[in-house]
């Protein structure tokens, strides 16, 4: 069964998640860093994905605290309507509030040194962001 992927999109890194081939586990799979290029990070991720074999995305949207769609959501959403006319395969958006946070702190119960925690943080807020969507399924 293909995967669903998530993707936590950033200035500078997108954090990658994927499901098992079951659907039944998020984990993270890598980050992928940005260039000067949105063209190039747009084929980047449509590789992955395609290497990934997924059958959907799932784009974390930032939502503010109001609840409004600020600065660095019409940022991601910018980039995902690019990525989206790239795919055949469907492209929604979650509520991604403060899973970076979350996943920070979850690491840091789990004594991740700072350095691991700062190169892995952006696919730990992909896997909730995935499992988010998931529970909602």
């Amino acid at each position: 069964m293909p995967r669903i992927v998530a993707l936590d999109v950033g200035d500078a890194t997108i954090g990658v998640a994927a499901t098992d081939e079951l659907r039944l586990v998020a984990a993270p799979v890598r980050t992928v860093y940005r260039t000067k290029s949105i063209k190039a990070d747009l084929r980047a991720v449509v590789d992955l994905l395609t290497e990934l074999g997924a059958s959907e995305v799932v784009v974390g949207n930032p939502i503010d605290v109001s609840g409004a769609e600020g600065a660095q959501s019409a940022k991601v959403r910018e980039f995902a309507d690019r990525l989206a006319a790239r795919l055949r395969i469907p492209l929604v958006f979650v509520d991604e509030s403060y899973t970076t946070a979350e996943a920070e702190d979850e690491m840091i119960a789990m004594n991740v040194s700072r350095a691991k925690r700062r190169r892995k943080i952006d696919s730990a807020a992909a896997v909730l962001i995935l499992e988010s969507y998931m529970r909602q399924q």
